[in-house]
């Protein structure tokens, strides 16, 4: 039977330990001679386990002298720590030295290193633990690199947070949302334990102030600037957090020293496109920034996600695919939220154009969840349009992929694929097609593992669907899934349900969205802003144009603006209004149409022999003379003449602005200013 309680709560302590066992044997093999180690460094984030190892490794040690030293309670000088270890009967010979906040001491480091630790005797053994990595010196110098291990203390797995919630007496039932919450992370888990203890079980971290508070002294210590706190907030916002990115934040001038800073927080990885916060970290300053600014929060998020639009339009090639993911991953409070957090947990993947030797795993992957005629339709459009289909790498593995139809084109499977046609014939019903007009269907998306509730695949069909929307003129985009997660998705993305198709034993359903009567823009705010509000469904009414006008309806409405565009309250009424010609990302703009009127009068009188065109419909309209005989003669020419000008002037006028209101990335192509 123990003698004092201390040993009782040694005992308790080491029965409730959990994990770490790397390090563990690190220690063991250390003072058992197994190992040359004699110092080794455990360095992570606030409240990952630090202290709980120290205290593990100090029972594990029974039989040596055992030193153990809070760094926080140390002045940081060498004779700071000589004073606090004098009564330890130091020198230690044969003996462990723990020391604890280790980061406290940077100061002494070089002292610790050179002096300190070679003056123990060689079978001595260190351990020092802190929220930094070591300095350079530690791992670069030949004879440390030898003697010295380092270990990083990562969150811990599904089966160990499990493990400490059962020995917590959590119920098994509150376990599995308690572990997601928790992210792994020692300190957070072990709060929810106690929250739950008390028969509270927090929905969101959101909901749990006093642990959010607790964590964000560790989060948000040290914190030298309010630009400091910006990039924070950028890192909890954005997956990855550029110098770029950051530069729109805080200035360019600020940039490079908030980076360095972000980077050197131990709850943040540097890789090598950017800084990315560990998954608690950002739950936690995403509650907290929230919670206490949640307007100027939403602007940072505006600021995001308009860095990501405007840098997904101005790139090419693979950065496409980053910038599209950004977006993808901003979609974190939503019916997506348990899929975002999935994929954050399994570490980074690229979305790419897929090699040919991929093209039959993917077909095989289609074949075992869809069936073979499902897999026979794939293999005929892959060989069709190889460059229409994306994957998703982890590493070198194919993990997900989508692929991608570009309709209408010469191509008899538009016949043959049942699903390709039941949708071309509904657009063909409810929004037909205008010459040029192009439709991008997601037609197959799947992960390898689970298919399409695999979050793969929502990522390389969201990843492909942004870029397709922002890079190709497309009157529609539309998602065909089988699976209620990608029904779920489709609802969120304010896709419109349109047609359910049998094919191969398998229900297919296609949602989608007509382009012609929400700007991309505008749809991209809408996407945006639920993110924050999880809200889901077809895009609001006041949203959406009129249907889209064919040719004919098209001619006569530029007529009759002409007629009233010196006009604004008549121009208003103007069926153009709802057309791509006034559509600004803040919505329908009667002073956008009146200039979109204006800049193709002009570019029609930059044509070849186009002056006297302009000419005549600037005197008939634009300035108009108070009759057309009057407008004839002040241009000088016969009335026949003038009339036939004209009809010609307004027969290319149209030509023009017709071409505008069917190319789509025409009618996008404003810049984009964060708001």
């Amino acid at each position: 039977m123990p003698a004092h309680l201390g040993d009782l709560l040694e005992t308790a302590r080491r029965q409730h330990f959990v994990g770490r066992r790397r390090e563990v044997a690190s220690f063991d093999d250390a003072i058992a001679g197994r190992s040359p180690r004699r110092v080794l460094f455990l360095h992570g984030q606030g409240g990952i386990g630090k202290t709980t190892l120290l205290l593990e490794l100090r029972a594990r040690a029974a039989g040596r002298r055992v030193v153990l030293i809070d760094g926080r309670d140390v002045d940081p000088s060498p004779e700071g720590l000589r004073a606090a270890l004098r009564p330890t009967s130091w020198p230690l010979t044969g003996g462990v030295l723990l020391i604890d906040g280790y980061e406290q001491l940077v100061a002494i480091d070089a002292w610790v290193r050179d002096d300190l630790v070679l003056g123990l005797s060689a079978d001595a053994v260190v351990v020092l633990a802190g929220r930094d990595p070591p300095a350079a010196p530690w791992r670069t110098d030949p004879g440390w690199r030898h003697l010295v291990a380092v270990h990083r203390l990562d969150p811990f797995d599904a089966a160990e947070s499990g493990e400490l919630l059962a020995h917590a007496g959590v119920a098994p039932s509150d376990r599995s949302h308690l572990i997601t919450l928790g992210r792994g992370h020692p300190l957070t888990v072990a709060l929810l334990a106690d929250l739950t203890a008390s028969g509270e079980v927090p929905a969101t971290l959101a909901d749990a102030p006093d642990l959010v508070s607790a964590l964000l002294e560790s989060f948000l210590r040290d914190v030298p600037s309010e630009l400091h706190r910006i990039g924070l907030a950028a890192c909890a916002i954005a997956w990855l957090t550029t110098e770029e990115l950051l530069a729109r934040l805080v200035g360019a001038d600020a940039a490079p020293a908030v980076w360095q800073w972000l980077a050197r927080r131990p709850f943040i990885t540097a890789g090598p496109r950017g800084l990315s916060a560990h998954d608690l970290a950002r739950d936690v300053l995403d509650a907290e920034f929230e919670r206490r600014e949640p307007e100027r929060y939403r602007s940072y998020r505006r600021i995001i996600h308009a860095h990501a639009v405007a840098a997904l339009r101005a790139t090419t090639g693979l950065d496409r695919q980053r910038h599209a993911q950004q977006m993808f991953f901003l979609l974190g409070n939503s019916p997506l939220a348990e899929v975002v957090a999935r994929l954050r947990a399994r570490g980074s993947a690229t979305v790419a154009p897929a090699r040919p030797d991929e093209h039959e795993p993917v077909c095989a992957v289609i074949e075992r969840f869809e069936g073979p005629a499902n897999a026979e339709l794939a293999r005929a459009w892959i060989g069709e349009q190889p460059e229409q289909l994306s994957v998703v790498r982890a590493g070198d593995n194919l993990t997900g992929f989508a692929y991608h139809v570009l309709c209408p084109g010469r191509s008899e499977l538009e016949d043959r694929d049942p699903v390709v046609r039941a949708v071309l014939d509904h657009i063909a019903r409810e929004g037909p097609l205008r010459p040029g007009e192009l439709v991008g269907i997601t037609r197959y998306a799947a992960g390898t593992r689970a298919h399409q509730h695999d979050p793969y695949a929502l990522l390389a069909a969201s990843v492909c669907t942004l870029i397709e929307m922002l890079a190709r003129p497309l009157a529609w985009s539309v998602f065909v899934g089988i699976d209620p997660l990608t029904f779920a998705f489709s609802e969120y993305m304010a896709f419109t349900r349109l047609v359910g198709i049998d094919h191969g034993g398998v229900r297919h359903v296609a949602y989608g969205i007509d382009w012609r009567r929400i700007s991309v823009d505008v749809y991209l705010d809408l996407v945006r802003d639920r993110a924050h509000s999880g809200e889901t469904g077809p895009p609001p009414a006041a949203l959406l144009r009129r249907p889209p006008m064919d040719r004919t309806r098209f001619a006569a409405a530029v007529k009759a603006a002409l007629q009233t565009v010196c006009r604004p309250d008549r121009l208003a009424t103007n069926p153009l209004i709802d057309s791509a010609l006034a559509a600004t990302p803040a919505g329908p703009s009667v002073d956008r149409l009146r200039t979109t009127i204006g800049d193709a009068v002009t570019d029609l009188g930059n044509r070849p022999r186009g002056d006297q065109l302009r000419a005549v419909l600037d005197r008939t309209y634009l300035r108009p003379a108070p009759s057309q005989e009057a407008a004839a003669q002040i241009l000088d020419l016969p009335l026949s003449t003038y009339r036939r000008h004209l009809a010609r002037a307004l027969d290319e006028l149209t030509d023009i602005l017709w071409m505008t209101e069917i190319e789509p990335h025409r009618r996008d192509a404003s810049p984009l200013d964060g708001h």
